[in-house]
């Protein structure tokens, strides 16, 4: 009886391992690695697509754990930025590349169905053919006629299958509207799903992209760059809302904010920021002015927290990434001497 027990309860843990491995993966992507996988932000694999994770499986998984513990160059922050065990990034990992390869094509079956089926085809002909030999000549037209109609007649009617909605083709989450390829940035008011297309005040406004020609170019974002625009006089603007003479308080004051593996360190420029905006916007209901107060991460802004107040909003997308991730690490001299 007791050998019986043991056997079901090791029957019924090899059934579940496949649903406990998903349940370890499923708690820390949905909560941190949705953000950028869901949707490919960035160029992240996207969850389920074979196409995105192959070539990353080819590599072997402990690679990609790697890269999921210690960052990428490329955007990826260590452990997503949230604060994870490794056994738990482990399983956000695994579960992961299980839905990847679920989705993976079954190879083509061979090609001895594929060509039987045109001879299938030929066949009721054929048969037709030797029926009305010795029939009459109405009998013969009728039979050689039979398999067109056969073939023409339409499939029974069955309940409708509707294709799996295709990726959007911007890849974005939906509160970060900057970041759009080159050709669908500064649409025109009526079309920028902001203003009211029914509204006629919306059709006097002047158009994006008329107004903003001639002002320094930046690759992403709306396509130009602001502080640029500030520094060469290209625009002047105005920091007070009722005096129209007011000057900004500019505070020239780098705060670095150090990120754990090989990604680059962030360096937040107060000057770029203050040349535009009053302290005030900032502190302290999104920043509190002291250290160690604030815990930003790569979640929370994509989620539009913290800097992701106004960036992908009214500035540059997140995507952007060495714009913030700008001051190189340095490499320890043992270090350096050992790639020499």
């Amino acid at each position: 009886m007791r050998n019986t027990v043991k056997r079901i309860i090791v029957l019924l843990v090899l059934a579940l391992q496949p649903l406990l491995a998903d349940a370890a993966g499923n708690p820390v992507y949905d909560k941190t690695c949705s953000m950028c996988h869901a949707n490919g932000v960035a160029g992240a694999p996207r969850l389920g697509n074979a196409d995105d994770w192959g070539p990353r499986i080819a590599r072997g998984v402990p690679s990609l754990y790697t890269s999921a513990l210690q960052g990428t160059a490329k955007g990826m922050p260590p452990k997503g930025g949230g604060d994870y065990t490794e056994a738990e990034i482990k399983g956000a990992v695994d579960f992961m590349v299980g839905k990847a390869k679920a989705a993976q094509k079954p190879a083509a079956p061979a090609n001895t169905a594929a060509a039987k089926a045109p001879a299938a085809k030929e066949a009721p002909k054929e048969a037709a053919k030797e029926a009305a030999k010795d029939a009459p000549k109405e009998t013969a037209k009728a039979a050689e006629a039979a398999p067109a109609t056969v073939a023409a007649a339409p499939a029974p009617a069955g309940p409708a299958v509707s294709a799996a909605p295709a990726p959007s083709a911007a890849g974005t989450i939906p509160f970060n509207r900057l970041l759009k390829p080159k050709s669908k940035a500064n649409p025109p008011p009526a079309e920028d799903g902001i203003h009211d297309p029914t509204n006629d005040g919306t059709l006097t406004l002047q158009p994006p992209q008329q107004g903003l020609a001639g002002l320094p170019p930046s690759p992403s974002g709306n396509h130009v760059n602001w502080v640029e625009a500030i520094n060469n006089k290209s625009i002047n603007p105005r920091y007070d809302r009722v005096d129209a003479n007011a000057e900004p308080i500019v505070m020239d004051l780098n705060i670095v904010r150090e990120v754990k593996g090989s990604m680059p360190d962030v360096v937040y420029p107060h000057k770029q920021h203050t040349q535009w905006l009053d302290c005030s916007n900032c502190h302290p209901a999104i920043f509190i002015p002291q250290k160690g107060a604030n815990q930003i991460s790569m979640a929370a802004i994509l989620m539009g927290q913290k800097c992701g107040v106004c960036h992908g909003k009214v500035a540059f997308p997140v995507s952007e990434c060495r714009r913030c991730h700008s001051k190189k690490k340095d490499i320890p001299a043992t270090a350096a001497a050992e790639a020499q």
